[in-house]
């Protein structure tokens, strides 16, 4: 007997596990003091992290200039090793991804949607997702987890980023759609995230 197809045919806007990657900007000790919301944006990229580890969504992160700025905060670090140094505003240099599919990691080659979170939104996150956008990725820029020390730098940010293309979005809008279904353990973990806001 034949399987016939599903009929339900998910928007190519929305999120998804296997076409996404999350990348963390600059979360670093001696930035966070200054960010008015510090307390609220580490919690939500702490968030944003677990629920990427959980549905195998790769994750990434940087540093800028950490002699200076010293190193990311702790409950980030540990959760993300490897934290390539820049001295650039801009991400992409230091990330060295390649959309190319001769040179792409494989893991990579299909995951063109990029979530980004990070500090601070009108410097090295805004530099980061123009690039990522030149080079042909889609970037999700989550509202509830970048910012600045002001809130017009930030709030012009994510007004320019939206104009340019990136689509911003929220943490909450993230993870339900990556988890994409209710009712498996899955899902029952990426509640509880939402619950400790």
């Amino acid at each position: 007997m034949t399987q016939e197809p599903p009929s339900y045919l998910r928007s190519g806007d929305l999120l998804s596990r296997d076409d996404s990657r999350l990348l963390i900007v600059d979360m670093q000790e001696k930035l966070l003091p200054a960010i008015p919301v510090a307390d609220q944006l580490l919690d939500n990229c702490v968030r944003l992290v677990r629920a990427a580890r959980l549905l195998d969504v790769p994750v990434f992160a940087t540093e800028q200039y950490p002699r200076g700025l010293g190193s990311t905060a702790p409950a980030l670090a540990e959760l993300i090793p490897e934290r390539p140094e820049k001295l650039r505003f801009s991400c992409a240099e230091v990330l060295g991804w390649d959309r190319s599919a001769e040179c792409a990691d494989p893991r990579l080659r299909d995951r063109t949607r990029v979530v980004v979170a990070g500090i601070e939104a009108h410097v090295c996150v805004l530099q980061t997702a123009l690039d990522l956008l030149a080079a042909g990725y889609l970037v999700y820029v989550v509202a509830d987890a970048v910012a600045s020390r002001r809130k017009l730098d930030w709030r012009i940010a994510l007004e320019r980023l939206s104009t340019h293309g990136a689509i911003i979005t929220t943490l909450e809008s993230v993870l339900f759609e990556w988890c994409e279904v209710a009712g498996s353990d899955e899902f029952r973990e990426i509640s509880r995230l939402v619950k400790e806001r």
